[in-house]
C-alpha cells in the first residue's frame, strides 16, 4: 500500500515532472487537513491511511460524504472550481500522503490532456460515491450503512483490522452511537466482525457483502469502470459483477410466480 494508484496512473513523463515537488507527509488520525470553506494550498495523495470528507452542521452534527484512500486524492476542487473545499477533509486512519502544491497540480492539469483525462475520471468516481452516500443515508438502514462504511474502509486498507470507534462510525454515518452499537453487535453475533476497544476485525467479508445495500456495489463498480478506461477506451467487463451476483442473487421473477 506504499503507493498512490492515481499518481501511478499518470503518464511516466508527467510523473517525472511532478516527482521533485511531491512531499511525503504523515497524516494523523483526527487531523483536519482542510476546514470546509477554506482554500486548499496543496493536494493530498494518500499512500496509506484514509481521508474522510465530512459535512459539519452548526449544532456539531456530522455526516460523511466520501472516503479517500490510496486510489485517489483530496483536492479535486483545485482543478474543478475556485479551490474551495465544500466539506471538511479529516483523517480517518493515520498514515502517509504525497502532497503537491496546488499551483503545480493546476499547471499540469492545464498542460497535459492525459493528466486532465485521468484526474477528471477520478473526480467522476468521487462524485458517484458522494451521490450514493446521500441516497444511502436517506433510504437504507443503519446496519446497511455500517456494512457499506466497513467495506469501503476495508477496500482501502492492507489488512482486515480497522481502527474505528463507535463514536467515529456514528459521526461518519450521521446517527446516534447507540444505533451503531446495536448494528455492530448484530454483525458480531453473526460472526462477520469482532470488536474490542476501538478495533474492528473483519472475520467474514462475505457476510458483510450479503448484508450491504446496493450502494456499495454501485460505487465500487463505477470506480473500477473508470479506472479501467484506457486511451483509447477499450471494452470493459466489471470486475465484481460475478461476485456480486453470487453473494446477492437477483430477485425472483415475479411474473413467473403463480
Amino acid at each position: 500500500m506504499q503507493r498512490n494508484l492515481l499518481l501511478e496512473a499518470l503518464d511516466p513523463k508527467v510523473y517525472a515532472r511532478l516527482a521533485p515537488r511531491l512531499e511525503l507527509t504523515p497524516i494523523s488520525c483526527g487531523e483536519i487537513l482542510c476546514p470546509s470553506g477554506r482554500k486548499l494550498s496543496r493536494a493530498y495523495f494518500p499512500i496509506s491511511g484514509i481521508i474522510s470528507l465530512l459535512h459539519v452542521l452548526e449544532d456539531g452534527a456530522t455526516s460523511e460524504s466520501a472516503v479517500i484512500g490510496n486510489e485517489g486524492m483530496l483536492g479535486v476542487e483545485i482543478f474543478t472550481g475556485d479551490n474551495t473545499l465544500a466539506s471538511e477533509g479529516r483523517v480517518q486512519n493515520e498514515g502517509y500522503a504525497q502532497c503537491l502544491p496546488a499551483e503545480v497540480l493546476l499547471e499540469e492539469f492545464d498542460r497535459s490532456a492525459s493528466t486532465r483525462n485521468r484526474l477528471l475520471r477520478y473526480t467522476q468516481s468521487l462524485l458517484a460515491q458522494t451521490s450514493r452516500t446521500a441516497i444511502c443515508n436517506r433510504h437504507h438502514s443503519v446496519s446497511q450503512q455500517l456494512c457499506r462504511k466497513l467495506l469501503l474502509t476495508l477496500d482501502r486498507m492492507p489488512g482486515n483490522e480497522l481502527l474505528m470507534t463507535h463514536e467515529l462510525l456514528a459521526s461518519a454515518i450521521g446517527v446516534r452511537r447507540e444505533g451503531i452499537s446495536v448494528a455492530a453487535g448484530n454483525l458480531q453475533r453473526k460472526g462477520a466482525i469482532s470488536y474490542q476497544r476501538g478495533r474492528i476485525t473483519v472475520l467474514d467479508r462475505e457476510s458483510l457483502e450479503e448484508c450491504v445495500c446496493e450502494c456499495y456495489w454501485v460505487v465500487r463498480e463505477e470506480c473500477e469502470r473508470l479506472d479501467n478506461l484506457k486511451d483509447p477506451p477499450r471494452e470493459y467487463l466489471p470486475y465484481s459483477t460475478e461476485r456480486r451476483e453470487r453473494v446477492r442473487p437477483p430477485p425472483p421473477d415475479i411474473a413467473a410466480e403463480p
